[in-house]
C-alpha cells in the first residue's frame, strides 16, 4: 500500500500517516519497497509473530490467574451453606 492508499481510507493528513508509517517501519512490523517514486508499504510477518510471542505471555498470566480465581470463587459458593427462600 502506499500513503495515498492509506489517506484515501482515513481522514488523516499524509504527514500524520508518514509518521506512523515511519515508527512502525523503525519497529520492524512493515517493510518500504521503492518502485519508481512510489514507495510500497507491506506488513513483515516477522514483526508481527514477535509482537504476538510478546501478547501470548500476558494471555497467559491473566487466564492461568483468572482461572484460579474462578476456582476459588465455586469452592466459596459450593462451601457455603444454602438460603431456604421465603
Amino acid at each position: 500500500m502506499t500513503i495515498g492508499d492509506i489517506v484515501e481510507q482515513y481522514s488523516v493528513t499524509r504527514t500524520a500517516i508518514k509518521k506512523h508509517l515511519t515508527i512502525l517501519e523503525e519497529g520492524g512490523l512493515i517493510s518500504v519497497r521503492k518502485i519508481g517514486r512510489e514507495r510500497l508499504n507491506s506488513l513483515e510477518p516477522l514483526g508481527l509473530k514477535r509482537i504476538d510471542n510478546w501478547l501470548r505471555h500476558f494471555h497467559e498470566f491473566w487466564e492461568e490467574r483468572l482461572n484460579k480465581l474462578k476456582e476459588v470463587v465455586e469452592a466459596e459458593e459450593k462451601a457455603r451453606p444454602e438460603r431456604k427462600s421465603k
